[in-house]
């Protein structure tokens, strides 16, 4: 076919905005899973699905006292013609019962008070949509933190407010900072805050979050990202929370502690207000009957048994690696908290006695060593606030974690055996930005 003239330019037709966004980089982007490699670099759960599986990878069946533990999970095939239920009241009425644990309020979470999505994502760009101008409003984050916030900012055309946690005191919420940014811009309409952190995995004081609530004259909404709060001491989670104060929301996830990443399950907790607000803006059929079906038996009693126990596994795991890595030459302190399925650990451009220093470019050769000559696959986290030298390292199982220290330990011994002066330089400076933008 010979060309022909079009007076079509993508340059000046896309969105400005969207034509200069980065693209999405994930954790699959680097390093596949091909079953050969241990992946610690996305806070998957290393235990798998938190349902009760036979070998074969089929539901259990059984009962207690005569009713079903273990909920029979049918995805009903024949009827993958029609479209899924566009509400989903049963679902959303387990995740109330999960959370009503009054350890918070007196009240209780109601369906009303609840919107699933595809993953955390989708709330996190819908309340973007539903509360902020593009072009003209704000959010606020704090980092460290989660990426996708600054990601969806930018697809809304959003600038983004920074202030950053107190890298001094184990990356503490800083509610005054907050208070004041607040204050002097009004176009700021949202602030997410994750907890427990990522990459911090520290858990945002009830009392820190409470100061942002109550700003005497800010017009906005307060997001609390609790995706690895199951990780966290019994009764952390603030969801019920969204019955005392309006302008809360908090987002959970069922791909963290409940391993089920691959259905891509979020819910945002709310007052009524906003969740029909969330609701109403949302494509009609957003959650698929597979995911569904799936996401209801995983709440079922005798899989939350199962996630807890899978809990429990990593918890054991974790303290393993708090243990055992420090006893490794060149591994520095473990920075922020111990609240979720992953750790931020420095690592040193030399063994601590020699008074060695956390560096990236020996965190960089870490990370590249492991993932390419070892097959361990853990994340740099180097470059984001207050993580100079950083590594963040999920918790895997027995035999993962045996696998990271026995090859850390010689990855870490080569390279300060073969170390004299590493040069800094500009190729090895996007080495480095390049891996720590991956989002996970």
């Amino acid at each position: 076919m010979a060309a022909h003239k079009s007076p079509f330019d993508l340059s000046k037709c896309a969105r400005p905005n969207i034509v200069a966004l980065q693209p999405y980089r994930c954790a699959r982007d680097d390093y596949k899973d091909d079953g050969t490699n241990i992946l610690l670099d996305a806070n998957e759960n290393a235990f798998g699905p938190g349902l009760n599986l036979e070998s074969g990878g089929k539901l259990a069946n059984g009962a207690v006292n005569g009713h079903a533990e273990n909920r029979k999970l049918e995805v009903d095939l024949l009827g993958l013609n029609r479209y899924p239920d566009p509400h989903q009241p049963e679902l959303k009425e387990l995740l109330c019962n999960l959370r009503n644990t009054h350890n918070h309020t007196s009240k209780s979470l109601r369906p009303e008070n609840l919107f699933v999505g595809v993953g955390s994502d989708e709330a996190i760009d819908a309340l973007l949509r539903c509360f902020c101008t593009p072009g003209h409003d704000k959010i606020l984050t704090c980092p460290p933190t989660y990426g996708m916030y600054a990601v969806s900012a930018q697809v809304n055309d959003l600038q983004v407010v920074k202030v950053p946690l107190d890298t001094r005191n184990k990356f503490a919420l800083r509610p005054d900072a907050i208070n004041q940014a607040l204050s002097t811009d009004p176009s700021i309409k949202i602030v997410y805050i994750c907890s427990p952190g990522n990459p911090t995995a520290h858990l945002v004081s009830k009392s820190n979050l409470q100061k942002v609530l109550e700003h005497p004259t800010w017009n906005g909404i307060v997001v609390l990202d609790e995706a690895y709060i199951d990780f966290a001491p019994d009764g952390s989670s603030l969801a019920e929370w969204v019955t005392e104060w309006p302008n809360l929301v908090v987002m959970q996830t069922l791909s963290k502690a409940f391993g089920l990443a691959g259905i891509r399950l979020g819910a945002a907790f709310a007052s009524p207000e906003i969740a029909r607000l969330l609701n109403n803006l949302k494509a009609p059929y957003n959650i698929s009957s597979p995911t569904s079906a799936i996401a209801i038996a995983a709440l079922a009693p005798g899989n939350l048994k199962v996630m807890r126990a899978n809990r429990a596994k990593i918890l054991k795991q974790r303290e393993r690696l708090l243990a055992e890595l420090p006893k490794i030459d060149g591994i520095g302190q473990f920075l922020g908290g111990q609240d979720s399925n992953f750790l931020l650990v420095e690592i040193l451009d030399k063994p601590r006695d020699r008074g060695g220093e956390p560096s990236n470019e020996v965190a960089l050769k870490v990370y590249e060593a492991l993932a390419e000559n070892k097959g361990v696959v853990v994340r740099f986290r180097g470059k984001e606030v207050g993580c100079t030298g950083c590594l963040r390292i999920t918790v895997g199982t027995e035999e993962e974690v045996d696998k990271l220290l026995q090859e850390i330990k010689q990855v870490m011994g080569d390279i300060h055996r073969g170390q004299a002066v590493v040069n800094g330089n500009w190729q090895e400076e996007m080495r480095q930005i390049e891996a720590n933008e991956v989002i996970a």
